[in-house]
C-alpha cells in the first residue's frame, strides 16, 4: 500500500480533500491496492436512516489471500507473527508468512473436516497463543464467521454470545496463562455448553498442560486433528458484504450487542488506517499489546499488520509480570519499532516506577500509540519522555468496535502532537460536532461527536437485530452516525475526546467531561489514577463523585481531599470541583483494562443492589471494597 501512504501534511490535506469531494473515487483507488477475485460493480450504497451501508458491491475477495498469499513471493520467509510467551524463560516463536499460510490452511481444513462451512459461526475462547490468530484467519479462509470471546469471560457471558450467534463449533484451550495466574478455559466452556445446543464440536489446544475432561463425540484435541489434514486449502471467494466476524460489546443494560463487520470494507479500511497511522516500513516490528478478544486485537494485531506485510508481535503476558519492566524488555529483545498500548497500562507502569524505563534505551522505537480511552496529559508526557525519550511520535487513537478501525489520530510523525488530543480525522472520515438538538457546530466547539458520511469499515448491523443497530447508532441524530462521545474541536481542527455522553456530567447547566476532571485530579503528585461519575444532586442537578487511587497511604484524608479539590479548581475551575471523593485501592475494570463506569455510577447513586454482573471484572473483589467505603 506504499502508493497510498500519506507522507506529509500536504499529502494529508490532498487526501482528505479528495475523500470529501470524491469519496467513491478515493475509496475505489484505495481498494484497488488489494487483490480482488472479481471487481465491484458499484462502490457505495447507503442510507443512514435505515442504518444500511454497502461498499464495493458485487466485488469478490478473500481477506486471507490479502493477508497471506499475496506476500508469499516477496515476503515468504519474513516473520509474520512474532509470539512472545507469558513466561520470559520460554522461547519466543517466529512464524514466517509461508509458515503462517501453511498453518492457517491446515486449521481451515480441520474446520472443514468437522463440517464447518461458509456462513457458519465459530466461537474462539482462547489465550493469546498463535493458534488464536491462526484460527481467526482459518475461519476467514473458508468463509466461516469468527466470534472471538475474550479468554476469561464467565460461562454465562459465553452462553449469551454463543447462543446469540448460534455457533456450531468452539475452539478453546486446556487453560490460560496470564502473569502468575492460571485461568481455566476448557472448564468454562464445559460449564457453558449444556445451555448451548447449537455447538456440535469443541477443539481444544494444548497450552498449560492442565488435565481437563474431554467429552466423547464432542471434544477433540486440536493437535491430533491437525495431523489428519494437509496444508492445501484454497480460499473461499467471498462477497464484499459477506460477514467476516461478529464481535460482542457489552452495554450497560440488556444483552451484549453482536457488532458485524464485513469482508470487503473492513479489509480496505483496516489496511489503509494501519498503513497511515503507524507509518510502518519494510522490516519494522509492530507491537499492539491488546488481546485479540477485542477489536484492537482484530484490526491491529491480525488484519491490519498482515494486510501490510508487516511483522506483528503477539504477546501472551501482562505488563507487570514478572516485573514492571517486561514491556521494555520485550521492546529491546525484538527491536520493536511501533508500540501500541492502553492508558491504563501506561498509568500502572508509571505507578510501578516513574524512572524504570530510563534503564532501557529502546533505540528501535519510532512511534508510540495509545488506545482505549482518552490519555491524560500527565501519562502522555511520561509516555513521550520516559518511554519515547522525546524522539518518538505519540499517536492518541480514537475509534470504536463499531467503527472497525481508527478514525481520529495523528499520522506517525507527520502531524503535530497535542497532549491528550486524538488529533485529526483520517481521510474519508467526516467528523462533525452537534449540539443536543442535532444542530451542527462550526469552528472551535464542544458537542456530540457524529459522522455524517459512511466509511468502509462502519458497522453493518448487530447480529440478528438490525433495529437495535439503527436505534443505538443512527436514530438519535437522523442522517448521522452518533458515536456516543462528547468532544472538543480546537482552532486547528484537532479533536479532544471528553468522554462518553453518559459520562458527561451536567453540573448547574454546565457540561463537564469526566475525562477532563480525571485529567485534573491525576495531576496531583500523590494520585495514580481516578474515575469520575455523576450522581443526582438536589441543587446542581448532578454532582461529581470521584474515585481516587493514591500511590502511597496517606492518613490525612481530609487534607488530601482539599488538595485534590484545589488541583481541579486550579486546572478547570470551581464548577468542576468534586462533591465527593472516595479513596480506593483499585477500580472495577474489565480484563482489557476498561473501567466499568456503570458500576461506579450505581455506587455513587447508592444503588448497590443493582450493580449487575461483576464476574467478568479483572478483580471483582474491588467492587465490595468500593461499595463498603461509599462516601
Amino acid at each position: 500500500m506504499s502508493e497510498l501512504r500519506i507522507r506529509s501534511m500536504a499529502d494529508y490535506r490532498a487526501a482528505y480533500q479528495r475523500s470529501t469531494t470524491d469519496p467513491e473515487g478515493f475509496w475505489a483507488d484505495v481498494a484497488a491496492s488489494f487483490h480482488w477475485r472479481s471487481p465491484w460493480a458499484k462502490v457505495l450504497e447507503w442510507d443512514f436512516a435505515k442504518a444500511d451501508t454497502k461498499w464495493f458491491i458485487g466485488g469478490r475477495l478473500n481477506i486471507t489471500e490479502n493477508c497471506l498469499d499475496r506476500h508469499l513471493a516477496e515476503r515468504g520467509e519474513m516473520t509474520a507473527l512474532l509470539w512472545e510467551p507469558n513466561d520470559p524463560a520460554q522461547s519466543s516463536e517466529h512464524i514466517s508468512y509461508r509458515q503462517l499460510h501453511e498453518r492457517v490452511c491446515r486449521m481451515a481444513n480441520v474446520l472443514k473436516r468437522q463440517g464447518v462451512k461458509k456462513g457458519d459461526r465459530v466461537c474462539l475462547y482462547m489465550p493469546m497463543i498463535p493458534e488464536l490468530a491462526i484460527s481467526v484467519l482459518a475461519c476467514a479462509r473458508i468463509g466461516a464467521i469468527h466470534s472471538v470471546v475474550f479468554g476469561g469471560f464467565s460461562a454465562n457471558s459465553l452462553v449469551d454470545r454463543i447462543n446469540d450467534s448460534q455457533c456450531v463449533l468452539v475452539i478453546t484451550s486446556d487453560g490460560i496463562r496470564r502473569g502468575a495466574k492460571s485461568i481455566p478455559a476448557k472448564p468454562v466452556v464445559d460449564e457453558a455448553l449444556p445451555s448451548c445446543p447449537s455447538v456440535k464440536t469443541v477443539l481444544v489446544a494444548k497450552c498449560t498442560g492442565e488435565a481437563v475432561s474431554m467429552r466423547s463425540g464432542r471434544d477433540l484435541w486440536l493437535e491430533d486433528e491437525l495431523k489428519q489434514v494437509d496444508a492445501d486449502c484454497p480460499a473461499e471467494p467471498m462477497d464484499s458484504e459477506d460477514p467476516l466476524f461478529i464481535l460482542y460489546t457489552s452495554g450497560s443494560t440488556g444483552k451484549p450487542k453482536g457488532v458485524v463487520h464485513t469482508c470487503g470494507g473492513y479489509m480496505v479500511y483496516a489496511g489503509y488506517s494501519f498503513a497511515n497511522v503507524f507509518q510502518c516500513e519494510e522490516n519494522d516490528v509492530f507491537w499492539c499489546t491488546a488481546d485479540i478478544g477485542w477489536i484492537t486485537g482484530h484490526s491491529y494485531i491480525v488484519y491490519g499488520p498482515l494486510l501490510n506485510g508487516v511483522t506483528s508481535v503477539m504477546f501472551e503476558g501482562v505488563p507487570t509480570w514478572p516485573d514492571p519492566t517486561r514491556f521494555w524488555q520485550v521492546i529491546e529483545k525484538h527491536g520493536v519499532t511501533q508500540f501500541y498500548t492502553a492508558p491504563t497500562a501506561i498509568r500502572s507502569l508509571m505507578a510501578a516506577g516513574h524512572d524504570l524505563p530510563s534503564s532501557f534505551a529502546m533505540p528501535s522505537l519510532k512511534l508510540l500509540g495509545s488506545v482505549g480511552e482518552p490519555i491524560n496529559e500527565e501519562a502522555w508526557h511520561w509516555y513521550h519522555e520516559q518511554v519515547g525519550k522525546k524522539r518518538c511520535a505519540v499517536v492518541d487513537t480514537w475509534w470504536q468496535t463499531e467503527t472497525g478501525g481508527i478514525l481520529l489520530s495523528g499520522l506517525g510523525s507527520i502531524t503535530p502532537m497535542k497532549p491528550a488530543h486524538a488529533g485529526l480525522p483520517l481521510p474519508g472520515i467526516r467528523t462533525i460536532l452537534v449540539d443536543q438538538q442535532g444542530n451542527e457546530l462550526h469552528g472551535e466547539a464542544e458537542g456530540y461527536l457524529c459522522i455524517d458520511f459512511p466509511w468502509p469499515s462502519a458497522i453493518r448491523t448487530t447480529w440478528g437485530d438490525h433495529e437495535r443497530c439503527r436505534l443505538n447508532y443512527f436514530a438519535q441524530y437522523p442522517g448521522r452516525y452518533f458515536t456516543g462521545d462528547g468532544a472538543k474541536r480546537d482552532a486547528d481542527g484537532f479533536f479532544r475526546i471528553i468522554g462518553r455522553v453518559d459520562d458527561v456530567i451536567n453540573v448547574s447547566g454546565h457540561r463537564i467531561g469526566t475525562a477532563e476532571v480525571e485529567n485534573a485530579i491525576d495531576e496531583h503528585p500523590d494520585i495514580v489514577e481516578s474515575a469520575v461519575v455523576g450522581y443526582p444532586h438536589d441543587i446542581k442537578g448532578q454532582g461529581i463523585y470521584a474515585f481516587v487511587i493514591c500511590d502511597h497511604v496517606r492518613t490525612d484524608k481530609d487534607a488530601l481531599r482539599n488538595e485534590v479539590i484545589a488541583t481541579v479548581e486550579r486546572i478547570i475551575g470551581k464548577i468542576a470541583r468534586p462533591d465527593k471523593i472516595q479513596f480506593v485501592s483499585g477500580l472495577p475494570k474489565t480484563r482489557s483494562g476498561k473501567i466499568m463506569r456503570r458500576i461506579l455510577r450505581k455506587v455513587a447513586e447508592g444503588e448497590m443492589n443493582s450493580l449487575g454482573d461483576t464476574s467478568t471484572l479483572l478483580d471483582p473483589a474491588v467492587v465490595e471494597e468500593i461499595t463498603s467505603g461509599r462516601v
